[in-house]
């Protein structure tokens, strides 16, 4: 008996049915989220009884972080490979069934964890059993698997600030010579891979680019893991001199193409890469991450936690981000149940609009209550330009609007809104030079970013650039500061959601950039 022979006209039509697939899994997705539902993530193999003989099947399941599951179906003497499944499971019955090759099992579970039941497909019917194959154990921690690519640890200088930095250089396998992008951080000290906790920002970038044909250099920010120099000390001219440095290290490199360097930044880094394309040797492309638009003053103002250590902001930024997700979840399972009882397109449509609106009104509200909050202490420090007495005038204006902490809270907190990054901030005008730019600019911006708000930040940057017919702006639904998608999109490592750059960004960074570069040879 052979399943191609049987499902054929099926098979062939397999890469043209990919979006109908899509929408016929979804169905099965949802239902699998049935009341008393356990795991199946691992192998499920048994022999399959055919005239002659018989054939090994295999369906492997992996559980998402969302609820839902994916499975695919694999009968290797057949030549079916990885054939999306659709998982169903209702107390101790459990169905598998390959739309694509019109195969489907139904069995229930037993004691022994196995699972007992009929395989059936177009004119064949026979009794399987699958046994349960737990999945293998993790790599440890430490083990890494070498990347598909060449990587160099390197250092290159900025001789006019007589800085040194390191960083890493990926490089994609062939001849070359490739497209390259230099990687710029956010505002603070960060390493090379734009790290906050585990989830690296740049680093996940660098490997997607790299992977796909296009050579990345990152590098740690002065006074970080090796760079000489300080970040706390560095103006925004000077992260630009940086940028520099590095796209005139990368013309040195003989596998990369120097005539398509770009440069691609993360919130502030977005910026310098703005200024750098307005200034000599500018580099070929740009690609901003959250980038802002407004005034650093603004920006500032509307920061959470302004002033205070990294780890007191970061707290204040994952409760706003818990309270946005728990929000958005409430809003999803009310348009579920509408779906459920009926409602037609035109009602659901009405519902997301009405929420979108809701949530504009209540993050503007949000914004300008932080801004009418903490402008103030912005202001005395901007008007005084001695440290000495702006500290005091802003620990004093801190302790009359919020009693009761230690005085090292104020006076910490004092000092940290004095240092020169801050000084300097403020007196930074994101569309200063935009009129120069003249390279093709891909701005990105998340549409659920609370620390850079998309909507006032992004229609700033678009502005300023209107002379250049070369930029793109898009704004991505559900992505935060981070690039993050929903939690429950997060792939489970562990068994816990681990945070990723969203695949859908990934997808319009690497295509675009590739875009703008003619293919290697």
């Amino acid at each position: 008996m052979s399943l191609n022979r049987a499902c054929g006209p099926v098979l062939r039509n397999y890469a043209g049915r990919a979006l109908l697939l899509l929408a016929l899994l979804l169905p099965g997705l949802v239902y699998a989220q049935s009341p008393g539902k356990y795991s199946l993530e691992g192998e499920w193999r048994g022999p399959l009884a055919v005239p002659g003989g018989s054939l090994p099947i295999q369906i492997i399941v992996t559980e998402l972080a969302s609820g839902n599951r994916f499975a695919v179906l694999n009968v290797a003497p057949q030549r079916i490979n990885r054939i999306p499944t659709i998982v169903e499971q209702r107390g101790d019955t459990v169905v598998f069934f390959a739309e694509q090759v019109g195969c489907r099992f139904k069995g229930l579970r037993t004691a022994e964890g196995t699972l007992e039941g009929t395989w059936s497909q177009p004119g064949y019917q026979a009794a399987l059993t699958l046994s349960f194959v737990a999945p293998p154990p993790a790599p440890p921690k430490t083990f890494r698997f070498p990347p598909p690519y060449r990587v160099q640890e390197v250092t290159f200088r900025n001789e006019a600030e007589g800085v040194s930095l390191k960083g890493t250089l990926t490089i994609p396998a062939g001849t070359g010579p490739f497209a390259a992008v230099v990687l710029l951080s956010d505002w603070g000290p960060q390493n090379q891979d734009g790290q906050y906790g585990d989830y690296k920002l740049l680093g996940g970038v660098a490997d997607h680019l790299t992977r796909r044909g296009i050579a990345v250099l990152r590098f740690h920010d002065r006074g970080v893991e090796g760079s000489t120099g300080q970040t706390e000390l560095s103006s925004p001219d000077d992260r630009v001199r940086d940028a520099q440095a590095a796209l005139s290290f990368l013309r040195t490199q003989s596998l990369v193409d120097a005539g398509h360097l770009g440069l691609l930044g993360h919130g502030e880094g977005g910026n310098i890469a703005l200024l750098a394309a307005a200034r000599p040797l500018p580099p070929s492309f740009v690609v901003t991450l959250a980038a802002a638009g407004l005034p650093g003053a603004d920006v500032l103002s509307t920061q959470l936690g302004l002033g205070r250590p990294a780890a007191v902001a970061d707290t204040l930024f994952q409760q706003l981000k818990r309270q946005r997700d728990a929000e958005n979840l409430a809003t999803q399972q009310k348009l579920d149940k509408m779906r459920t009882g009926g409602a037609n397109a035109a009602q659901i449509q009405i519902q997301e609009e009405q929420k979108y609106l809701r949530q504009k009104i209540e993050e503007k509200k949000r914004l300008d209550e932080l801004a009418k909050k903490q402008r103030p202490l912005l202001e005395l420090v901007r008007q005084n330009p001695t440290d000495g007495l702006a500290q005091d005038l802003v620990a004093k204006a801190l302790r009359q609007s919020t009693p009761g902490l230690p005085d090292t809270v104020y006076t910490n907190t004092a000092r940290r809104l004095t240092s020169p990054w801050v000084r300097s901030y403020l007196r930074f005008y994101p569309q200063r030079e935009l009129e120069q730019v003249q390279c093709p600019v891909l701005l990105l911006h998340g549409a659920d970013d609370v620390l850079v708000n998309a909507t006032a930040n992004l229609s700033v940057l678009e502005k300023g650039l209107k002379a250049n017919k070369q930029v793109e702006a898009r704004r991505l639904d559900g992505l935060n500061h981070l690039f993050q998608a929903p939690i429950t999109e997060w792939p489970l490592i562990d068994g816990q959601p681990s945070p990723v750059f969203a695949t859908v960004a990934l997808d319009v960074i690497r295509n675009w950039i590739q875009a703008q570069a003619p293919p290697v040879k």
